[in-house]
């Protein structure tokens, strides 16, 4: 028994300091690793509070700078002036892009001015015009200009921009000739815009200007004639000085209470003709009771109308046509074309001031006077009828239209 304890004992010893060393082994290598965890995290905190040091500087620098913008902006403000300010310049080359070619330049430099600059060399006369107004223009502004439903009437209205409802045209109210071709140019036809050469365009403005009586027949709009036009509303506008003269109003303290003693409506607005009449809406018909007349013996006698008032009534509607530029009624004056009061029966030409074309004139001195054949043969084709005549209208192609404009014409006009 002693002699296998003698033998078991040092066994354990020499096991144990196996386990000791392999020990000792295994914490000096866990505390190497932990030291070494801890150096790395270390340096990860140094490092975060650098980026966050640095990002502070950042901040603070930003701060700085927009509050001396605002300073800027305040002290502008302050001094009355603008708060707009140019745009800032990079201070870096992007690389893109490239310089615009001189045929791009010149592709976008289209716009005209009033002392002649930008206009194109080319011509275009007066029946080229018209033709071209026909196919490209009238279906929003009527075959002579007249307009369409609510597009706008391009002839006429000289003398109106005084009332209380003016007709602003071309010929009316435009100052600046170069306007309408470089309108024209750029944003006509409709739906087609930019598709006119020059010479198209100047030959459509030629019709414009001869529908609104400016220019003879035989007339050619080209780059060297554009200046002997002068426009009749030339000097009816004015500088606009409202910096100088109402924006110290505008931008003073507004009136928020107690700004008048009383308020009171002093008029009413006036209906404008901006809204189209809807197809088949009913109109006031156009006529008045035939006076009753006495027969021999004093008694009166009731006298039928000699036209059917529907007729009258259809003379209306085809009138629309003409009323851009002839009057009818109380009060007619001459717009365009003549007044047509008393027509049936009148000397042919024979309005005291107008300017008539020459056809007009031989036959007024050779007497001749409107009859029903010769008015009706005018209204079917005014060219064919009186050669070199100013109206700019194609004529009516229903002998029924005819028959009713004047019927309308002559109860309108006798009132």
């Amino acid at each position: 028994m002693s002699k296998s304890l003698n033998l078991f004992l040092p066994a354990i010893g020499g096991t144990a300091l196996v386990l000791g060393g392999a020990y000792g082994f295994m914490a000096r290598d866990y505390g190497a690793k932990t030291i070494e965890s801890l150096e790395t995290r270390v340096e990860q905190s140094t490092a975060s509070a650098a980026s966050a040091t640095e990002a502070a500087r950042a901040a603070e620098a930003e701060i700085a700078r927009l509050a001396a913008e605002r300073d800027e902006f305040q002290a502008i403000a302050a001094a009355g002036g603008g708060l707009t300010q140019p745009a800032p310049v990079a201070e870096a080359v992007y690389g893109l892009g490239r310089e615009a070619l001189p045929e791009e330049i010149a592709a976008w430099d289209v716009d005209v001015l009033p002392d002649g600059r930008g206009l194109p060399v080319g011509s275009g006369d007066v029946w080229t015009g018209e033709e071209l107004f026909v196919d490209q223009c009238a279906a929003c502004h009527g075959d002579f200009a007249e307009g369409s439903g609510n597009w706008p009437v391009l002839a006429g209205g000289f003398g109106t921009l005084a009332d209380e409802d003016p007709v602003k045209t071309v010929g009316s109210y435009w100052p600046y000739l170069s306007t309408s071709w470089d309108y024209i140019n750029r944003s006509m036809p409709f739906g087609a815009a930019g598709t006119l050469s020059a010479d198209e365009t100047y030959a459509i403005v030629a019709y414009i200007l001869y529908s609104n009586d400016m220019v003879d027949d035989d007339f050619v709009l080209s780059n060297e004639t554009f200046f002997e036009i002068e426009m009749p509303n030339a000097d009816g506008f004015v500088i606009d000085d409202r910096a100088e003269t109402e924006y110290s109003i505008w931008r003073a303290e507004p009136c928020m209470t107690g700004c008048k003693d009383s308020v009171e409506i002093t008029m009413h607005a006036s209906v404008v003709d901006v809204t189209p009449e809807e197809e088949g809406m009913e109109e006031e018909a156009m006529h008045s009771e035939e006076p009753a007349a006495e027969d021999a013996t004093g008694d009166a006698e009731v006298v039928e109308a000699s036209v059917d008032p529907a007729l009258i009534d259809a003379g209306k509607g085809v009138f629309r046509q003409c009323q851009s530029c002839h009057e009818v009624g109380e009060g007619a004056s001459d717009r365009t074309g003549p007044q047509l009061n008393g027509l049936l029966g009148r000397t042919i030409g024979s309005i005291d001031g107008f300017r008539y074309s020459n056809s007009f004139k031989d036959a007024a001195e050779a007497g001749e006077t409107w009859t029903t054949e010769a008015l009706e043969a005018f209204l079917t084709d005014p060219r064919g009828a009186m050669s070199g005549t100013k109206m700019a209208y194609r004529g009516l192609s229903d002998p029924a239209d005819i028959t009713a404009v004047l019927a309308y014409i002559e109860s309108i006009g006798a009132e």
